[in-house]
């Protein structure tokens, strides 16, 4: 396995040791955890919260609590559809539409309620809540290993929709929080400024420079026929450089 990989499995096996797993488990996934609530709790009493109008949230469950704090704050959340699979890639939740918040803040909920938008039409982020495996004090973190949050975020930095000093925080399990160090980072990687527990809340340090734009070098190309924003948007572009 690969460095990330070995750290991925080592987190979602301390997760269960831990006692701290929910359903619908670990592996493969951002895991969902006990005190996730808490954990959301934390986060929205932060200035950053409180004074964001628009936020981007991951979809996974151990952040509904999140996305549900936001859209009962009568925030503005914005989803990506999973994988970006849609030409409409991104979901906006306006809490003045919706009936039942709860409901909207899940995956199944937003997929039926949410507006259906395109990238360009996201407007200005200014609070984005990613899921991590894995964060440390350094502001590095690990996803799951399918790099989307990394790769939602260029696109949205080459639409100046966030920039450089666009707040990324996350909820995660104390369990889930290693030295720092500990992470590899690439060029391509989002690192965070905050993270809560259940326990508290640990502001980061600011090491880690943030993708520009979209790095196609990197990414290969059955995926990126998959994502049909992406298609378009390289439609007239030759092969990139490797």
């Amino acid at each position: 396995m690969s460095d990330k990989q070995t750290l991925r499995v080592a987190r979602w096996e301390a997760l269960q040791t831990a006692g701290a797993a929910r359903f619908p488990g670990t592996k493969g996934r951002i895991p969902n955890f006990v005190g996730a609530e808490k954990a959301a709790a934390q986060l929205a009493a932060t200035e950053l919260f409180q004074r964001a109008r628009t936020i981007k949230c991951n979809p996974d469950s151990p952040q509904r609590p999140v996305r549900h704090a936001a859209l009962k704050a009568g925030k503005t959340v914005i989803m990506a559809v999973p994988k970006l699979a849609e030409r409409e890639c991104f979901w906006r939740l306006d809490p003045a539409t919706l009936d039942d918040l709860w409901k909207a803040s899940s995956i199944k909920g937003a997929a039926a309620v949410a507006e259906p938008i395109r990238e360009d039409a996201v407007g200005t982020i200014d609070l984005i809540v990613t899921g991590c495996v894995a964060v440390a004090e350094d502001g590095s973190r690990l996803g799951k290993g399918g790099g989307y949050s990394d790769l939602e975020y260029a696109v949205l930095r080459e639409l100046a929709l966030v920039d450089a000093d666009t707040p990324i925080v996350t909820t995660v399990h104390s369990s889930q929080v290693l030295a720092p160090g500990t992470i590899p980072m690439d060029a391509h990687d989002i690192s965070l400024d905050l993270y809560c527990t259940e326990v508290g809340l640990t502001r980061c340090e600011r090491v880690f420079a943030r993708p520009e734009g979209v790095d196609r070098s990197i990414l290969e190309d059955d995926k990126l026929g998959e994502i049909p924003a992406l298609v378009e948007r390289f439609a007239a572009v030759g092969p990139p450089d490797r």
